[in-house]
């Protein structure tokens, strides 16, 4: 493993746990700190980040499937929201939900860069999104996102 990726793995390990303990509090005491609610990042790809936001995405689902802490969905977003925070990049963290075969309701989160999606992707059409946070990164006083609602 590269050494920039061993840095990645590390910090994924780092913002994976941090945001587990996130999901044990109450929502609304976490929420403010996903960004602004139904704003939503722009889709406009990034060719400069595109290797950036592969290679957050790659850390956080190696690193997801050792924790001995449960990392699913919420916890992987948040994590990798967190991880491109860091580095100043526009994200957007979407919530859905839908019933499951016997009628239950279930909910799913995941996460989007630009055209990238980091986290969740593989479930995310199932889902009917009920909201969207996002993390705009303000460049030049410039608001960059769209607001839904």
């Amino acid at each position: 493993m590269k050494p920039h990726m061993k840095r990645l793995v590390l910090e994924a390990f780092i913002y994976l746990g941090w945001a587990r303990i996130l999901k044990a509090l109450p929502f609304s005491k976490v929420a403010p700190s996903l960004g602004t609610k139904m704003a939503e990042s722009s889709y406009d790809r990034d060719a400069g980040n595109q290797a950036v936001l592969l290679d957050v995405s790659r850390a956080i689902h190696m690193v997801s499937r050792r924790t001995w802490w449960e990392s699913k969905c919420l916890v992987t977003a948040i994590a990798a929201m967190k991880m491109l925070e860091r580095r100043k990049i526009d994200s957007t963290l979407y919530m859905g939900v839908t019933k499951d075969a016997s009628g239950k309701m279930i909910a799913h989160a995941w996460l989007r860069s630009s055209n990238i999606y980091l986290t969740g992707a593989d479930e995310k059409d199932k889902f009917t999104v009920v909201a969207v946070f996002g993390k705009i990164i303000h460049s030049k006083g410039v608001q960059r996102s769209t607001i839904h609602g």
